[in-house]
């Protein structure tokens, strides 16, 4: 016989908050994993000694870690979600009759308390220290990555602005070096690596530097997000994170820039950071193609660490018609190039960018049979280039075919591309309603601190369970451990105490 549903709605249940929570539900294992009160020590200088008392920063937080580790994506749906969800209540420590605080809560108090300081870092790096305290890293090798985020921003809604180029932090050593081989050439020095441009002042007459400048699209919402498009994504503004992760997948770096920041600009105050932090540990750096420049192959270098990273093709048009640059050999003693028919095409010059400049003899190449597939110079004279830190990114491509690159590179696809998979669909890594950059870098910090807080209580309550099952089994066999442990360092009594052992006692 059918039974119809029939709705009661007037039971009293007399079970605490304690018993109603399962026993296997996430927000138990995210509480044993690691105690929070530290937040409490670190920002108890925002607070102020009198007034009202205020909602306790560790619920505020641990609000975040709700809204984060669930991908709820929303304080207000967070809130009232956290009204009617008893394990939610129990993992904030508030009872069925006090009140959840207002979503608005949040909002306020980062505006007058948490903006600007640095307890998004400090949270951040204390799970990490859990992890380490607990042997959960594997720091042997190390992954970086970068990953957009879409931002809270109309993309037809823009202006065009015009911005100067920056330098990049390495331009006073590479300008150095390049001096030193432009007088070995009897060629000017450079003052300087920025990209100036020579005009004439209408009003003196005299010629003047002017730095050189770009166009690009500044969002009229979030002007600290970048225009982003790539390949067949979609034309958007969007923020970047850039992130290292260790072998088992927790994230122990990232740092957030605009959109159109390249990866390759953006890897080098992440990797100080984590080279910092973990010096010591590190030997290998993987990372894809899109890093093979010559000045990240000599930071990695110049940091004692070994760069994995995949062969990078060569950028720019490309003429099928023309002999690749491959096909010219370079002499390294000599430094220069020869080309298939034996010519050589000698240094000339050194740009500003660190690029020598290697031409041939005009007259040479005029009659030359091959000068069709090498070059369409109407002066029939060819040129190639070199980076002054080339012989970096040399040495980075010969390790493509050693064992240690075939054996720790398709491991990027485990650890830091399967942590953005992970972040974008369960932790809210995919898009932002956040705007401006401070806020989400601090809105990134929390979502890896999330993954890697979720990742150490999963594997701590593993560990624990596995634990008391070997209780189960073997009830008297950590006491037995515990005696050998105590009699290892007396020899002589090892003996007679195995001797009289028994397995009745076990």
């Amino acid at each position: 016989m059918m039974t119809r549903q029939t709705f009661r709605n007037d039971c009293i249940i007399l079970k605490t908050i304690e018993e109603i929570v399962p026993k296997e539900h996430l927000v138990r294992k995210l509480d044993a994993a690691i105690d929070l009160s530290f937040i409490e020590d670190k920002v108890e200088n925002l607070y102020s000694s009198f007034g009202k008392p205020s909602v306790p920063p560790m619920v505020l937080f641990k609000l975040l870690i709700i809204n984060y580790t669930f991908g709820i994506n929303s304080m207000r749906k967070t809130c009232e979600e956290c009204e009617v969800n008893m394990a939610y209540r129990w993992y904030l420590g508030i009872s069925i009759d006090d009140k959840v605080p207002n979503y608005s809560t949040w909002s306020q108090n980062y505006i007058r308390r948490y903006r600007g300081s640095k307890i998004f870092k400090t949270i951040f790096k204390e799970i990490l220290k859990q992890a380490k305290k607990f042997k959960m890293l594997n720091l042997k090798t190390i992954y970086g990555d970068g990953t957009h985020q879409k931002a809270s921003a109309n993309k037809n809604k823009y202006e065009d602005a015009e911005i100067e180029i920056e330098a990049k932090s390495y331009d006073e050593e590479l300008i150095r070096e390049i001096n030193e081989e432009r007088a070995k050439l009897g060629k000017k020095a450079y003052t300087s690596i920025e990209k100036v441009e020579k005009e004439f002042d209408e009003k003196t007459g005299e010629e003047i530097e002017v730095k050189q400048t770009k166009h690009i699209k500044v969002s009229k919402t979030d002007p600290e997000s970048g225009y982003y498009h790539k390949g067949e994504h979609e034309k958007c503004f969007a923020y970047t994170h850039q992130a290292f992760s260790e072998g088992n997948g927790f994230v122990i770096g990232c740092g957030t820039n605009p959109g159109n920041m390249h990866d390759s600009v953006a890897f080098e105050k992440v990797f100080d950071e984590v080279i910092e932090e973990y010096n010591e540990e590190i030997e290998n750096v993987c990372l894809d193609a899109g890093y093979n420049t010559p000045a990240i192959c000599k930071k990695i270098k110049d940091s004692g660490k070994n760069a994995l990273m995949p062969y990078s093709r060569q950028k720019g048009r490309k003429d099928k018609e023309l002999m690749p640059k491959k096909e010219y050999e370079y002499n390294k003693e000599l430094d220069c190039y020869v080309c298939p028919t034996g010519e050589i095409l000698e240094l000339k010059n050194i740009d500003k960018q660190g690029y020598k400049i290697y031409k041939s003899n005009q007259r040479n190449c005029e009659s030359c049979p091959l000068r069709i597939k090498c070059t369409k110079s109407k002066n029939y004279q060819k040129v190639l280039t070199r980076h002054i830190w080339q012989d970096y990114k040399d040495e980075v491509n010969l390790k493509r075919y050693g064992e240690l690159f075939k054996s720790e590179y398709p491991k990027r696809k485990e650890t830091i591309e399967r942590i953005f998979g992970d972040c974008k669909e369960q932790h809210s890594l995919r898009f932002t309603r956040v705007r401006g950059l401070e806020k989400n870098s601090n809105q990134a910090l929390l979502i890896f601190s999330c993954h890697n807080l979720k990742k150490m209580s999963l594997w701590n309550w593993e560990k624990q369970k596995n634990k008391e099952k070997a209780k189960n089994i073997f009830p008297n066999a950590l006491k037995v451990l515990k005696m050998i442990k105590i009699l290892k360092s007396k020899k002589d009594k090892v003996i007679i105490f195995f001797k009289n052992f028994t397995l009745s006692t076990v």
